[in-house]
């Protein structure tokens, strides 16, 4: 849905003074120019400078909301989150009475271990001065933190839960500052909405009464009540993603509105069940503080009483308050990031005093003599090396409205819009990978290595960027002297379709495979998948490393004279392709090249045996008969005509049976007729695998599967219906396979086994099935909001 629910009276304002205030000057630069005690954090100020996605953060739940080590674990999971939308996290607190806007580790610890720091305070607006000048260390508040990030020009701030109206406020005049400060620092807050011991009902009606805007965000306008994803109170407003809620904040800045708005976000689903025990102690909590006098003293209350929900939960209250603040953290990097695209240009910086940190100690192997790595600081070893193309994306499309009169004659100059961007299919799937395994639990930003080759041009210097702006490895961008990076130019005419291009793919067909080997040597990677750019003799290099180590994913048909290189090499006791992810067209390629060429594939003493071995029969033909009469879509999608009959009528079972025995797993993409998988599992695995106890089950599980009479053999044919999007929502049809492809890795490298068992193959076909989804909603080659596919895991 549109954010915009209602239609506003229009606001007549000066051209000048909306682009006036379209990028407004921070603070920031004026209280350094009266040498405000203020340090930023090296990575946010180059985030600053260059406009790029910030998410503010407090330290009062570092200093008083959790118990050490809790509370530090918390603040940089807290942190990971926001990296994994793009952002860079800028966490808030008071060192010896400077005020830091983002924090290294030790400060950080610092502020966590209460027990070797115990002067540390809880900063409101009305003690950050006091502190300053006592030089104390203090955790900043709700309210605190959104004067600092105002002033020092962050848009979005993620917290757990708002402060608001105390029960009972109406006659003590309780009342958190947090609301207040909302009405005078235009910053988008992010929370779980209020705090569950407050009186919700008389927060959002001061909220009315200020004029601070109050949005739900999520499927529905419930506004949520911290443990609880409901209050029994209704939003005014409801956003539904990350660029409707960036969409208000923008709309505040052009209009030069000073107030924020509040994000309310719902804990995640999974915690919705311990919300109503949770609530229970929340209420039993409050009646002792007011027994006992706490509920009189100010600003010791909320900690108290947090403390004793927690004692009353058995530490239950801990568990969903971390997963509160996690998601909100994500949500803010989100919005965040949508705001920064709005914005379309470097932000205005200032020149505040740098904190300094130590560089990280580099262990990777250096480039040989004119050549580069670039961002060599990577000590771990990645599970999951791609190699393929990075390259930049430009393309140009006529305006629809200034063009239009020239759209039958582009060979002339016309009015429209053109846009660079990082793309390729290596990188494409490097960057789903890499987002999704970020959004893992436990998952790093270093999982994910790409080895491709770049220039010594402008194009490489954006590809770098870029990478190093969503904290991917950068240690595989190799740099060739006088090379030319790779460049994909598109025209577009107004309608959106193909006019034109120009294709500069020589630096990745010239890339020598013993570059790519001494890399893989060096970190001996669980997978390894290749995309078809390179040249043929590379790809034999590396199906031959593979085989002899791993798993190799190519891409098209340009892979033939490498498997059969690998067939003739040696005796061969395994598929030399363990996956390949080809669309139907791809498929029908394979096929044609492995029967039909001069290597003769389809006549190999090898291919015989394993298609003997499978040992098919009448009964598979007539289970696959049977699937082919079923609806390609799920049941109950009336929308959606049409049945699985194109995989008999077209050949598509025909040609993945046939192809087996050179990969051992196809994931075929059916477009909107959804998902293919055919594989086989041999010898031991088959008389071990859950496969070995699964039946043929065409009217549920859409599957067929086939063992031959000795168990060591088993094939399996299954469908997975699409998920369905509708027209108006596709954005982006150019990089769905690619995330769904790295979604795919990334689950595997993860999970090596995962077709291995029935449950883990449709949560990974599942997962990379949303994955392209995304993409599809999306005006970038990877969505951005696959890094919240992990703890979303549904479609809005």
């Amino acid at each position: 849905m549109s954010f915009l629910q209602r239609r506003a009276a229009p606001l007549l304002r000066p051209p000048t003074a909306l682009l006036r205030c379209r990028r407004p000057i921070s603070s920031l630069s004026t209280a350094l120019k009266e040498h405000a005690p203020i340090d930023v954090h090296p990575e946010v100020q180059e985030a600053l400078a260059h406009g790029r996605p910030i998410v503010a953060l407090e330290t009062t739940i570092v200093t008083h909301g959790m118990p050490y080590p809790s509370n530090r674990e918390t603040a940089m999971s807290v942190e990971k989150n926001v990296r994994t939308s793009g952002a860079v996290p800028a966490t808030i607190g008071i060192i010896e009475g400077r005020v830091k806007i983002g924090l290294g580790p030790q400060e950080l610890e610092r502020l966590a271990d209460v027990s070797a720091n115990p002067s540390v305070v809880k900063l409101s607006r009305r003690d950050l001065a006091a502190a300053i000048a006592a030089k104390k260390d203090g955790g900043t508040t709700c309210s605190t933190t959104l004067i600092l990030a105002a002033l020092a020009g962050i848009k979005v701030f993620s917290t757990g839960g708002l402060g608001g109206v105390h029960r009972g406020g109406e006659t003590t005049m309780d009342i958190s500052a947090d609301l207040h400060e909302l009405t005078r620092c235009p910053v988008g807050l992010v929370s779980a909405g209020v705090k569950s011991i407050l009186d919700i009902g008389k927060t959002l009606e001061y909220l009315e009464t200020l004029g601070v805007p109050v949005v739900s965000y999520g499927p529905s306008d419930d506004f949520p009540a911290f443990y609880s994803r409901r209050s029994g109170f209704k939003s005014p407003w409801r956003v539904d993603s990350p660029e409707s809620a960036a969409q208000i904040l923008y709309t505040q800045n052009q209009l030069g509105m000073s107030n924020g708005a509040l994000f309310a976000v719902p804990i995640p689903e999974q915690y919705e069940e311990v919300g109503e025990e949770l609530q229970r102690a929340v209420e039993q909590a409050v009646r002792e503080s007011e027994g006992n006098g706490i509920s009189r003293r100010g600003k010791e209350a909320t900690p108290w009483l947090l403390k004793r929900v927690g004692e009353l939960t058995a530490g239950k209250s801990l568990e969903s308050n971390i997963a509160l603040i996690k998601n909100t953290a994500l949500i803010g990097g989100q919005i965040a990031a949508s705001y920064s695209r709005l914005m379309g240009g470097p932000a205005v910086a200032s020149q505040p005093h740098l904190s300094q940190t130590s560089p990280t100690p580099s262990s990777q192997p250096q480039p040989e003599q004119g050549e580069s790595m670039v961002g060599s600081d990577f000590n771990a070893s990645p599970k999951l090396v791609i190699v393929g193309s990075a390259a930049v994306d430009i393309t140009a499309r006529a305006d629809p409205v200034g063009g239009a009169a020239n759209t039958n004659k582009m060979h002339t100059t016309t009015p429209g819009v053109v846009s660079l961007t990082s793309g390729g299919v290596g990188r494409n799937v490097a960057e789903a990978s890499h987002r999704i395994l970020c959004s893992y639990p436990d998952g790093y930003s270093t999982e994910t290595l790409l080895i491709s080759p770049i220039g010594e041009d402008g194009f490489a210097e954006l590809l770098v960027s870029d990478s190093k702006r969503l904290r991917m490895r950068t240690d595989g961008l190799i740099q060739v002297p006088k090379g030319r990076t790779a460049v994909c130019n598109m025209v577009l005419d107004s309608a959106g379709s193909l006019t034109s291009g120009v294709a500069d793919m020589d630096i990745v067909r010239t890339f020598e495979a013993s570059k790519i080997i001494g890399i893989l040597d060096q970190h001996q990677p669980s997978i390894i998948a290749v995309d078809a750019n390179t040249s043929d003799k590379t790809l034999k290099s590396l199906v031959d490393y593979a085989n002899k180590r791993n798993i190799s994913t190519p891409k098209s048909t340009v892979i033939f004279p490498a498997i059969a290189a690998a067939l003739n090499s040696a005796d061969v006791t395994r598929a030399p392709v363990t996956f390949a992810t080809p669309n139907v067209l791809e498929l029908a390629h394979m096929y044609q090249e492995a029967c039909a060429s001069s290597l003769e594939l389809t006549s190999h003493r090898y291919w015989w045996q394993v298609i003997d071995h499978m040992g098919l029969g009448s009964q598979f033909r007539n289970e696959l008969e049977q699937l082919a009469r079923y609806s390609a879509f799920a049941e109950g999608d009336t929308v959606a005509n049409g049945t699985l009959a194109f995989l008999v009528d077209n050949g598509v079972a025909q040609m993945a049976i046939n192809l087996l025995p050179f990969f051992q797993h196809l994931i075929i993409k059916c477009g909107e007729r959804g998902l293919i998988t055919a594989f086989r599992i041999t010898g031991e695995q088959a008389q071990t695998s859950a496969w070995a106890k699964e039946a043929s089950n065409i009217a549920v599980a859409r599957q067929i599967v086939s063992a031959n009479g000795v168990g060591t053999s088993i094939v399996v044919f299954k469908h997975f219906p699409p998920i369905r999007v509708s027209d108006d929502k596709i954005v982006n049809v150019t990089g769905a396979g690619d995330s769904l492809v790295g979604s795919m890795l990334a689950s595997l490298s993860q999970n090596p086994d995962a077709f291995q068992s029935p449950e883990a193959l449709d949560k990974l076909v599942s997962q990379a099935q949303l994955a392209a989804v995304y993409t599809l909603q999306s005006e970038y080659a990877v969505s951005p909001r696959l890094s919240s596919l992990r703890s979303n895991g549904s479609l809005d």
